[in-house]
């Protein structure tokens, strides 16, 4: 019996706002469809969660619909919160978002991880999954900083 392959990939961008800011808007799932394009419906309460809250996603596949249903498993405002959901074609599904302060503003870095995929994700699905962090923190960034009044 496999145990499964575990995949792994982070991205950060420097965001001109404090860390709290930032990590209120993402550990808020109803932000989830500002920025994330195959999140397009969020059944949460509107607000960042906290540790053993529970909310639900209709995300958009190349395949077709999917509902997720996440729990989240850690937040440390304003440094960090993690959730995590299950699927049936790759598994557990844990995104990790960290936020440190740093010269003229902050650091974000979300982390996606799989723990045990059944298998590993081709060169093909890494870039698609890159190319879309890069739109994703982009659009994370303007938001934050638009809510400041710095963009």
């Amino acid at each position: 019996m496999s145990q499964g392959v575990r995949f792994e990939r982070s991205h950060e961008i420097a965001i001109d706002a404090p860390a709290g800011d930032i990590l209120d808007y993402v550990s808020n799932p109803n932000s989830w469809p500002e920025w994330i394009a195959a999140s397009h419906h969020i059944d949460s309460p509107p607000r960042p969660l906290a540790a053993g809250e529970r909310f639900s996603e209709r995300w958009h596949t190349r395949t077709g619909e999917v509902l997720l249903e996440w729990l989240v498993t850690e937040r440390d405002h304003p440094r960090l919160w993690v959730a995590q959901t299950r699927t049936d074609f790759i598994g557990t599904i844990i995104v990790r978002y960290e936020v440190e302060t740093a010269a003229g503003g902050s650091r974000y870095r979300r982390t996606l991880i799989n723990p045990a995929r059944p298998k590993a994700p081709t060169a093909d699905m890494i870039r698609r999954i890159d190319e879309e962090a890069a739109v994703s923190l982009q659009n994370i960034k303007r938001a934050v900083e638009a809510r400041r009044g710095g963009a």
